[in-house]
């Protein structure tokens, strides 16, 4: 029996498995995609690394300056050690005035002033405390309207040296035509300490490293629009 011509069976049509071999051939589009998204994820990766090392390397070598003076001094809280260092720089007149931001609404400057030892005129003579700001963000804006207030043009920058970073970028940020100094409070020297193999370091480390990205990403993209400041019916927590 002859099969007729136009029989489907007889269709040269290429099968199914040819159309992958094609699909997945070395030269196909596909095998190309794949190709440079591979090298594409493992430039990404071999970025983010070395952005890392770079980062880490850079808190490593930060030292406060030895002779710091700017017009006020602004500390940002998240440890008694960066008040301390910021109150002793206030005594030795290395800036005219001191701005505590972020300090928690049920803490009163008795008790700063206390755990500081420090005495009542010099808080009542040169020292503001800042109850607005809820995170880095909000330091940086309740830093700026302070600044702007107070009419300074530079500020020394009182904050831990893995924070510092994000720190400045933010603070720069939001007040672009005050000169910002940093000041780095060093709590463990990860000069000499291996801190790769110390487990609280390296979160810390990585924790603040994402932060810097998620905060670059925001500036470039000019995503967000939160400001980090407490709202005047917020209750404390």
């Amino acid at each position: 029996m002859t099969t007729p011509p136009n029989d489907p069976s007889t269709d040269q049509r290429p099968r199914k498995s040819e159309q992958l071999s094609r699909l997945f051939h070395r030269s196909g589009w596909l095998r190309r995609v794949l190709r440079f998204g591979g090298y594409a994820t493992i430039l990404i990766i071999a970025c983010l690394i070395g952005g890392f090392l770079y980062f880490a390397d850079t808190v490593t070598l930060m030292r406060p300056p030895e002779h710091a003076k700017a017009d006020a001094i602004v500390v940002l809280t998240g440890g008694y050690q960066r008040i301390d260092q910021a109150v002793d720089l206030l005594r030795k007149g290395s800036g005219q005035r001191l701005l505590i931001s972020g300090v928690h609404p049920t803490t009163t400057p008795k008790q700063i002033r206390t755990m500081t030892q420090s005495s009542y005129d010099l808080f009542a003579c040169c020292v503001d405390m800042g109850y607005q700001a809820l995170d880095t963000i909000g330091n940086a804006n309740e830093t700026a309207q302070w600044v702007h207030d107070k009419g300074y043009s530079s500020v020394l920058v009182v904050t831990s040296n893995y924070h510092m970073q994000r720190s400045l970028m933010e603070l720069r940020r939001t007040a672009p035509n005050t000169r910002f100094i940093p000041y780095p409070v060093v709590i463990s020297d990860l000069r000499t300490k291996a801190w790769y193999a110390d487990p609280n370091a390296l979160r810390t480390l990585l924790s603040e490293y994402v932060k810097i990205l998620l905060a670059s990403a925001r500036d470039t993209i000019g995503w967000g629009t939160w400001r980090g400041l407490r709202t005047a019916n917020e209750p404390a927590s």
